[in-house]
């Protein structure tokens, strides 16, 4: 018989639970990763490690103070003063730390240090602790159990949320079964089940789900299409000397490459990976006012996600009508940064943000990819014969041109935002039309998706800026954006491109766009590889100065994956 079940489920509760540790939201678009070493086995080390994951932009700090073992002559871990090595390194990096406790008296000890408290493997049915964990404002990061069915697992979870602590993460990291090819069984599988039945969010932790680091990584990757909200992954300076958990502990070198293949493949499910030097340098975890971000279009469009993407659902996104109004708001210092579109894979660019790169004295200071996903929405109970109009911003109707195309009886309105289409159809009660826009849209605005995924090619992309009142150069930037103009002789343009050749740049965008006022002549945008910092950066810049009419320096900033 199934346990009874009132706080866990989606019956409960519909919109998703999202897990705040100071400014890190776990649920929410952004990827997290929680890394370290199994246990604290020193000072120097664990001090070593926090510092090398939080320039590799780590968020979480993960690392055992009191260890669990099957021998009683194994490592236990340093307790308490482990605790205490790990608040430093919180207080010497920024990262919340995670760490395990095995028994309900030790539940205030380990609050007192730790960010996010973890229940372990062989206690999820240790219920007094449970009941311990449930009564603090902490949250609690719960693993299944060895044996556990998926039941038992929200059971567990059910007896936190009861106590009255709703900051609750599940965590997989595998069960025993008959197979002996890894040291348990990591089933991926059940995170699209908890997916449907709970609210939740979902880490996996494939360092105990296969007992290998060769495996780590495949399944980490694995992890993330499957639809977790983050990884906890083990990681040591010297594995084969770890006094615990040594083989399934990645080198550094692994896990810089699981990151980047991360990054990469982060976008193609529809998240970020959280990765804090990205962020601008005011938007550390001690900053107390949350970050006001402009973006153009009604809630729920692209853009508004792409805010809670790059900065977190922290921040507090400003509805603007245009693009204009956003570069004005940024300008002004009333937002303290943007987020707009520059160009599309399949639409390609959009013009006006780069003429508003011009006129306007704003920094870019990152940037990011997104995937776009378009749908056909209208009222509930709508059917396709039903639709006659269909609006849409420009962007979206050249993103999916195969597919209006295959309805030529259908007129295409125009209009300036997805969401806002939406919103249109919607508030005018027009039930002979539908809108294209995302999901979220259509989420919440109480309207129903006709159609999934009608863009012409899944390769869908939309790169993103993030512009700021004032340049942040940080020291992951590899990226830099000018803009500039040449003298309207031969040659003039081909000069300044040798002059990148010549410092051994690399080129990774080109773009011109006329003059303003000025017939016939152009201004060009140009991306290059490479950092303020750079030596031959700042060489070609100097030499450029020289030889163009006007130059202007958009911003430095590390690039997408």
């Amino acid at each position: 018989m199934a346990p009874q079940l009132k706080l866990v489920t989606r019956e409960a509760k519909k919109e998703k639970t999202l897990v705040r540790v100071g400014d890190t939201v776990i649920g929410g678009e952004k990827f997290i990763i929680m890394a370290g070493p199994c246990a604290v086995e020193n000072r120097e080390m664990l001090l070593e490690i926090a510092d090398r994951l939080h320039r590799l932009g780590v968020t979480i700090l993960r690392g055992g103070a009191f260890k669990p073992r099957t021998s009683p002559y194994s490592f236990q871990g340093l307790r308490e003063e482990g605790l205490k090595i790990l608040a430093e390194a919180r207080e010497r990096t920024g990262m919340p730390v995670v760490t395990e406790v095995l028994s309900a008296d030790q539940v205030d000890l380990v609050a007192e240090y730790a960010d996010i408290l973890q229940i372990g493997a062989r206690n999820m049915q240790n219920f007094e602790l449970l009941k311990a964990v449930g009564s603090i404002d902490k949250p609690v990061l719960l693993k299944r159990g060895m044996a556990a069915t998926l039941e038992e697992f929200l059971a567990a979870a059910e007896y936190i949320l009861a106590g009255g602590n709703e900051q609750v993460i599940l965590c997989e990291r595998g069960i025993r079964t008959f197979s002996n090819h890894s040291r348990f069984t990591l089933d991926l599988s059940l995170i699209p089940v908890l997916r449907d039945m709970t609210h939740l969010p979902i880490i996996v932790d494939p360092s105990h789900g296969t007992g290998n680091r060769r495996y780590v990584s495949p399944m980490a990757l694995a992890g993330i299409a499957a639809g977790a909200d983050g990884l906890m992954v083990e990681v040591h300076l010297d594995p084969e000397k770890a006094l615990s958990d040594g083989p399934q502990s990645l080198y550094f070198n692994q896990f810089e490459k699981l990151l980047r293949d991360l990054e990469v493949i982060s976008p193609v499910v529809g998240r970020q990976l959280d990765l804090s030097y990205k962020m601008p340098s005011e938007a550390t975890w001690k900053r107390t006012r949350p970050l006001r971000i402009a973006y153009q279009g009604e809630p729920g469009a692209f853009s508004e996600r792409a805010v809670y993407q790059y900065f977190g659902e922290t921040a507090h996104p400003q509805s603007l009508v245009s693009f204009r109004d956003v570069f004005q708001q940024v300008q002004t210092r009333e937002c303290d940064y943007g987020v707009i579109p520059i160009e599309n894979s399949l639409s390609g660019s959009i013009h006006e943000n780069y003429d508003l790169l011009l006129e306007y004295d704003v920094a870019i200071i990152g940037e990011f990819k997104m995937r776009i996903v378009h749908n056909l929405i209208a009222h509930p109970g709508t059917r396709l014969e039903d639709i006659r109009r269909v609006y849409a911003h420009p962007q979206a109707v050249a993103q999916c041109r195969l597919f209006l195309s295959q309805h030529p009886e259908w007129e295409i309105i125009q209009v300036y935002d997805t969401a806002g289409s939406v919103k249109h159809i919607r508030d005018h009660q027009l039930k002979d039309a539908a809108a294209i826009a995302s999901a979220q849209a259509a989420e919440k605005l109480g309207m129903a998706i006709l159609k999934e995924g009608i863009e012409s090619n899944p390769q869908n992309y939309t790169r993103f800026l993030v512009i700021s009142p004032e340049h942040i150069v940080n020291e992951k930037a590899n990226k830099t954006s000018l803009i500039y103009s040449t003298p309207n002789k031969p040659g003039a343009l081909f000069r300044t491109l040798q002059t990148f050749a010549e410092n051994n740049l690399n080129l990774v965008k080109l773009e011109s766009r006329p003059r303003s006022g000025r017939p016939w002549e152009y201004m060009f945008y140009v991306d290059v590889e490479g950092s303020l910092f750079d030596p031959a950066v700042k060489r070609t810049i100097d030499a450029l100065r020289g030889m163009t009419e006007f130059l202007k320096v958009l911003g430095s900033y590390p690039a997408s994956a």
